[in-house]
């Protein structure tokens, strides 16, 4: 497996985790339920992501700004966790803050599944993709198992 298909895998689950969210109502077991798992899974992969994506791509000039582009929507991201975190979940603010959320993480996920990854592509040769993919994967597996 290549480190593209390694990070679309999360990014489905990501979208999916947004959307079951987005249809939820109310302060109910199930919203708090998802929110952690979305939580989780955003603040991990952002972690695994810059670590086996993002920062062997800044020895690149060309993606050098790319990255940087992705590592700040990643903060962005963990603000916008922390506005939820702080707002009663059965409020109309959470929601709001939510679909903010998931407009901002599917701008994310597109930015870089037609972009970044095309450029990465031309400059990572197969092993090295191949490589990324174990390190982040592993990773993911890891934190998964400490979480």
């Amino acid at each position: 497996m290549q480190i593209f298909e390694a990070l679309r895998q999360d990014h489905e689950k990501q979208r999916l985790l947004l959307k079951i969210l987005n249809e939820t109502s109310g302060d109910t077991a199930a919203r708090r339920e998802y929110y952690a798992d979305l939580k989780q899974q955003l603040e991990r992969h952002a972690v695994a992501e810059e670590r086996h994506f993002y920062s062997p791509l800044l020895e690149y000039d060309e993606a050098v700004e790319l990255s940087r582009h992705g590592i700040a929507e990643h903060h962005e991201i963990d603000e916008l966790l922390e506005k939820l975190d702080e707002t009663d979940m059965s409020s109309s603010a959470w929601l709001h803050h939510l679909k903010t959320l998931r407009e901002k993480v599917e701008h994310h996920l597109a930015d870089e599944e037609q972009g970044f990854f095309q450029t990465a592509g031309k400059l990572l040769n197969s092993s090295e993709k191949e490589q990324l993919a174990k390190g982040y994967i592993d990773e993911m597996k890891s934190e998964t198992k400490a979480a």
